[in-house]
C-alpha cells in the first residue's frame, strides 16, 4: 500500500469512528475550504492543505512521499530521536521498515494539535450540556494547551527523520475515535452495575491484559469496586484533557462515573469535588487499543509486516 493511501484510510476510519456526526464534520472541511478559497499571497502560501480533507489536526505524514510503496512499518507510542536512531540501525542490520508510525503527534502535528479539542464540545452537549457553556470552558482549556506547546522544539524528530532518510508520520486522533467507540459500545452493551465490572469488562481487552501483566492495570482511582454505575462519560478522545470546571456540570447531568485513560491531580480533584467515580483504564494500554483497532483496518486493504517498539504491543481484534 502507498504511503498516501495508508494517510488517507486512516483518516477515512478516524472520520467514521468520531463522536461528531458526519455532517458537522462535512462542514467544518468546507468551512476550512471556504477559508483558504478566501486567503491571499503569504497567507494562502503557509495554508495547511492537508486541513482540506483532514478534520485531524493532529494527524499527518511528516516526512516521506505519498507515492512510497510501504511493505512493513513499525509503530510506537512515543518516538523521539532514540527510536528514530533505532530504526535505522535495524535498517543496517538488514532488517525491512519503509514507515515508522507514532501515535503521539510530532511536528507540525503536535504544534497546533489543540485544535482537535474541539470535538469535546460534541461530546459534552450530547449529554446534555449548554453549547455556549461548553465553548466557554473549552476556549480557556484550549489557549492553556496552546501556550504550554508553542514553546515546543516541534521539528526535532522530524529533523532526525529526514536525515536518516526515514518516512515517519503520526496517528493520533483517528486511533483514539476507534478506541472511544471500542469502548463505549462495551459499555452500553455489557451495562455494567458497579465500578468492580467496568475493571472486569477492560480485563477482558487483550491490551489491558498486557498493561497488567507489566503492572499497569486499568484502576479504580475514586470509588471502589461496589459503587454503583449509573450514567458513564468516556474520556478518550479529544486530543488531551478537558476543562477542569465540567465535571461539576456533568455531576449535575446525572454523570457519576467518569472511564478515562488517564487523569492529572487537578482534574482527579475536580471529579472527588463533584463526586463523581473515577476509572482509569491505563494510558499506554488504551493508545495501544486505538492502534491496534486502525491497523486491523489498513490490514483489511493491504498487506504489510508491523513491528512494534516504544510502549506498542500489536493485537487483532475481532470484528
Amino acid at each position: 500500500m502507498k504511503l498516501g493511501r495508508i494517510y488517507e484510510e486512516v483518516v477515512k476510519k478516524g472520520i467514521e469512528a468520531d463522536p461528531r456526526e458526519k455532517k458537522d464534520i462535512d462542514l467544518l472541511i468546507k468551512e476550512k475550504k471556504q477559508e483558504y478559497d478566501k486567503l491571499e499571497g503569504r497567507q494562502k502560501e503557509l495554508f495547511d492543505l492537508d486541513a482540506l480533507f483532514n478534520p485531524f489536526a493532529d494527524t499527518r505524514i511528516l516526512n516521506g512521499n505519498k507515492d512510497d510503496e510501504i511493505n512493513s512499518m513499525i509503530v510506537g507510542i512515543d518516538v523521539e530521536g532514540e527510536e528514530l536512531l533505532l530504526v535505522d540501525r535495524l535498517k543496517e542490520k538488514n532488517k525491512n521498515i519503509d514507515l515508522v508510525v507514532s501515535h503521539h503527534p510530532l511536528g507540525r502535528a503536535y504544534a497546533n494539535f489543540y485544535e482537535v479539542m474541539d470535538l469535546q464540545i460534541d461530546m459534552f452537549t450530547q449529554k446534555g450540556l449548554n453549547v455556549s457553556f461548553a465553548e466557554s470552558l473549552l476556549k480557556e482549556r484550549k489557549a492553556q494547551v496552546e501556550r504550554r506547546v508553542g514553546a515546543a522544539n516541534h521539528q526535532r524528530s522530524v529533523d532526525i527523520a529526514k536525515w536518516l532518510g526515514i518516512n515517519l508520520m503520526c496517528i493520533h486522533t483517528p486511533a483514539d475515535n476507534l478506541a472511544y467507540r471500542y469502548i463505549k459500545e462495551l459499555m452500553d452493551k455489557e451495562k455494567p452495575k458497579n465500578l468492580g465490572q467496568i475493571i472486569d469488562l477492560l480485563m477482558e481487552v487483550q491490551e489491558y491484559k498486557e498493561a497488567s501483566r507489566n503492572n499497569n492495570p486499568p484502576k479504580i482511582l475514586m470509588g471502589d469496586k461496589k459503587a454503583k454505575v449509573s450514567k458513564i462519560y468516556i474520556e478518550f478522545t479529544g486530543g488531551t484533557e478537558g476543562p477542569e470546571g465540567i465535571y461539576d456540570k456533568l455531576s449535575n447531568l446525572g454523570i457519576d462515573t467518569i472511564i478515562a485513560m488517564h487523569q492529572s491531580e487537578e482534574h482527579f480533584k475536580k471529579c472527588r469535588e463533584a463526586h463523581i467515580n473515577v476509572v482509569v483504564a491505563s494510558h499506554i494500554a488504551s493508545d495501544s487499543l486505538g492502534i491496534n483497532l486502525m491497523l486491523d483496518h489498513l490490514l483489511s486493504k493491504g498487506k504489510f509486516d508491523i513491528y512494534e517498539f516504544s510502549g506498542f504491543k500489536r493485537f487483532p481484534h475481532k470484528k
